[in-house]
């Protein structure tokens, strides 16, 4: 099921927007979660993929590199997110820099000073609920309002990146929150299947299986600008977990506990905020609601197995 799951994304992407085949250098597509994803999907589309190897920070290497493979396109997936968690970050500052300031607006300024379209992969976990988005009213922040999170190393470096890279023509920046995929073990879904306790708040989602293929076709298509790539909607930890437990293991369990009992075993707080969709649906109006696309996700899974 998951061969023909991916082979319907892939059709209706490449019914989008047929073209000529094109040469894709992908920073993080060797090892990155998403960057190996979109690889396989320009790849079935008749692309010609290739993995970068340069660092980022090491600018005469992204050069040589570029010039040896003359990309028509640019996707950095790459950066560092920590492990087992973003609290990492906050004992490796320049590191956290190094890989997700410096080498980011390294590899954008290379590119549009070599006239190449680049899509840079980023995050939306730089906002969190606030007076005028309150949690549950559906009002989701809008790609045109400045971040309002500050509560992690990881997501200040973030919010700088994505500043700067605005002033840069040639970009195409979209940020994606809170991944989940088919591969439970990764993403969202790997990563709080294996906390013993965890807040139950909603959160905007992107279910990599409907918009990787949106990804992809936008990459194609040249578009610029900043998008949040989320599927519309919220869904609950507890959602997400209750439809684990439902489909994938029924005797799993989880227990609940508060923010502040949270920040206690935390050495930084988590984004937790409604991201719009409605820029993304002006052009693709068919991205499900992230509920239906949860159980639509868990029912393939499930599907699969069998």
């Amino acid at each position: 099921m998951k061969k023909i799951f991916l082979a319907l994304c892939i059709i209706a992407c490449h019914a989008m927007h047929a073209q000529e085949a094109k040469t894709i250098l992908i920073f993080g597509g060797k090892t990155g979660y998403i960057g190996q994803k979109l690889v396989k999907i320009f790849n079935d589309i008749g692309h010609n993929t290739l993995c970068a190897t340069a660092r980022l920070e090491n600018r005469e290497e992204v050069v040589n590199e570029i010039l040896a493979t003359k990309p028509d396109q640019i996707v950095n997936a790459a950066g560092i997110t920590g492990r087992p968690n973003i609290d990492w970050c906050e004992d490796h500052k320049q590191e956290t820099i190094r890989a997700n300031v410096l080498g980011a607006l390294n590899l954008a300024d290379i590119a549009y000073l070599h006239n190449i379209h680049c899509t840079y992969i980023g995050t939306g976990c730089i906002y969190e609920y606030d007076e005028k988005h309150p949690m549950g009213s559906g009002i989701g922040f809008t790609e045109e309002e400045t971040p309002n999170f500050d509560g992690s190393f990881y997501s200040i470096g973030k919010i700088a990146l994505e500043k700067f890279i605005a002033y840069y023509p040639n970009i195409l920046s979209l940020r994606i929150k809170m991944p989940i995929s088919l591969e439970l073990d990764k993403g969202f879904v790997g990563k709080i299947t294996k906390y013993k306790k965890l807040v139950n708040i909603p959160n905007s989602l992107s279910n990599l299986e409907d918009l990787l293929p949106i990804v992809a076709d936008m990459i194609v298509q040249q578009f610029k600008g900043l998008f949040n790539v989320v599927n519309p909607g919220t869904a609950s930890h507890n959602e997400v977990l209750d439809l684990y437990k439902k489909y994938i293991d029924p005797s799993f369990t989880y227990e609940n506990f508060s923010l502040e009992e949270q920040a206690k075993i935390l050495k930084a707080r988590r984004a937790n905020a409604e991201l719009s969709a409605a820029k993304l649906l002006h052009y693709y109006p068919h991205v499900p609601h992230i509920k239906d696309s949860l159980a639509k996700l868990f029912q393939s899974i499930v599907q699969e197995i069998i």
